[in-house]
């Protein structure tokens, strides 16, 4: 993808990986991961794994502020973006 394909509020894919886009910065651009979310605890039986539809109806995806982390992609990882999945 090229940096100008990407808006805030929409979805973009990284491999696998599907990705809401959340800020469009100068050189870079942050998204939270929405196909799952890791729900931890620091008791190993009480974590597990959302599945992106379960983690939206809970409200996960809700912000800004977000609950779940945004990652920060950079010139070298937008290349390998897409607005649809691949494969």
């Amino acid at each position: 993808m090229q940096h100008s394909e990407f808006k805030i509020g929409e979805i973009f894919w990284s491999g696998e990986t599907k990705w809401r886009c959340t800020d469009v910065g100068t050189r870079t651009i942050a998204a939270i991961r929405i196909d799952s979310v890791q729900v931890g605890s620091n008791a190993p039986e009480l974590r597990k794994t959302l599945g992106g539809p379960e983690a939206e109806a809970e409200g996960w995806f809700n912000g800004p502020p977000y609950v779940v982390a945004e990652s920060v992609f950079d010139e070298n990882d937008i290349e390998g973006c897409s607005l649809v999945q691949e494969g």
